[in-house]
């Protein structure tokens, strides 16, 4: 029932913004690996959690939209496990602890005017900046098919493929997804030239992977990249175009490299991003979920939510 509404959300749902880099920079908690689960190990973790997630879902209450909470599980998959000092049945474990606390939430704040989508977040098993990385299809879905079953066992209403860098990861965990009976929806990051860092375009990366599974994901979004590196690539008639309905942009027009590197957060303009914004939603018609990436904060995706708000009145 709730992934029909967001299938045909009018208007887009809302996500959460950088969720990692805002515990990193602004709360000051330290996540080996960009590993936001950690949080959940701790008292102090979980109310940072909660307190979280309470802003954005106020903001999806004030602009009349739903919302799409991630679970904390980015880094949770099982390629993780030895860089995290966890063994794999420790980390399927975290997917569900992690389940139950989003869902615990949604209880709390869902009604008939606020869907609560709670959304499992699979990431790369590399490194989410690089295709350092570069897996088969066949080999992914061996990667990832534990995650993915274990957040679907424990009572997501779909999965993201997040920050992916390559079509053959992507295709894995859509095959996976498919095999195991969740919806899934792929998202792709970008270089600041507008291609995945495989070297692929966008318009390549979703054809492949639909052509291999089967059309398999409901929607495609776009992740941790500035409106100004993806904007002139989906400038487009292409169908594939029709199949992208989210988007998660970063604040910084840095590009992944200078982001590695950087010692101080770039958190952008809010407003500019929200104008910024504006055209991608008339570019991309088919938008479900507006959300923000690195940088970003409830000041970015609420600008974003109540500029796209007034010009929908108007």
């Amino acid at each position: 029932m709730r992934i029909d509404i967001l299938k045909n959300a009018r208007p887009f749902f809302l996500a959460d913004g950088g969720l990692e880099t805002f515990m990193i920079f602004d709360q000051g908690f330290d996540l080996p690996g960009f590993a936001s689960w950690v949080l959940l190990e701790t008292d102090n973790g979980r109310a940072a959690l909660a307190a979280y997630f309470d802003r954005y879902i106020a903001l999806a209450r004030e602009t009349g939209r739903g919302f799409v909470m991630d679970t904390p599980t980015w880094r949770a998959g099982q390629a993780w496990a030895e860089l995290l000092e966890r063994s794999p049945d420790a980390l399927i474990d975290i997917n569900r602890r992690a389940v139950a606390f989003t869902t615990a939430i949604r209880t709390e704040y869902e009604t008939a005017s606020l869907p609560i989508v709670v959304n499992g977040v699979v990431g790369p098993a590399g490194d989410g900046y690089a295709a350092d990385t570069m897996l088969s299809a066949q080999d992914a879905f061996a990667v990832h098919a534990p995650q993915v079953r274990a957040l679907a066992q424990a009572g997501v209403d779909m999965i993201s493929a997040v920050t992916m860098t390559h079509a053959g990861e992507a295709t894995g965990i859509a095959l996976a997804a498919r095999e195991i009976g969740i919806a899934v929806v792929i998202s792709f990051t970008v270089e600041t030239d507008g291609r995945l860092p495989s070297g692929q375009s966008i318009g390549e990366a979703i054809v492949e992977v639909d052509d291999a599974a089967g059309a398999a994901p409901i929607f495609y979004m776009i992740n941790c990249a500035h409106p100004d590196h993806f904007r002139e690539g989906v400038r487009t008639s292409e169908p594939w175009a029709q199949r992208i309905g989210g988007i998660r942009a970063n604040a910084s027009r840095m590009s992944h490299a200078e982001l590695d590197a950087a010692e101080e957060l770039d958190d952008g303009d809010p407003v500019e991003l929200a104008h910024l914004h504006q055209e991608l939603l008339e570019l991309l018609p088919n938008i479900r979920v507006v959300g923000g990436c690195c940088g970003t904060d409830h000041r970015h995706v609420g600008c974003i939510a109540s500029h796209a708000t007034r010009l929908s009145a108007a």
